[in-house]
């Protein structure tokens, strides 16, 4: 199983291909279109590994944005005992989910790639028998 470890949004996220994350909100990005990390620190699979100081140049991971959207309200309530004083604020913090479809190598050849699920409807041959009276 191939992996690689991207850097966006000031964390760190550890990513396979094929897989959908919710990362920090990416401004300026439409639904359904590519996006490319270039700030990779590490990438390989079971046999191999391979570790940038700090980042890999010329490496990267292709992803489709999937939607930007919101959290659920964060509640913050503060309140000064004996003084009549109290405060109560909500934040939706702002996520961008993602799903990655490519892992490049350092030469620019593809290390690993997203499968395409389709789904295959078997139809069921229906016989009608007569009812036994």
């Amino acid at each position: 199983m191939s992996f690689a470890v991207i850097q966006t949004g000031g964390k760190q996220y550890k990513v396979k291909t094929g897989e959908i994350l919710k990362i920090e909100k990416l401004e300026k990005v439409d639904a359904n279109s590519k996006i490319e990390f270039k700030e990779i620190l590490a990438y390989g699979d079971d046999k191999i590994a391979e570790v940038g100081s700090p980042k890999i140049d010329g490496a990267k991971v292709e992803a489709n944005l999937v939607k930007n959207g919101k959290n659920r309200t964060i509640l913050i309530f503060k309140k000064r005992r004996r003084k009549n004083s109290r405060r109560k604020n909500g934040h939706r913090q702002e996520f961008s989910l993602i799903k990655i479809n490519k892992i490049f190598s350092k030469d620019g050849k593809i290390f690993s790639e997203a499968e395409e699920k389709i789904k295959e409807i078997k139809k069921k041959e229906v016989t009608k028998e007569p009812k036994a009276k």
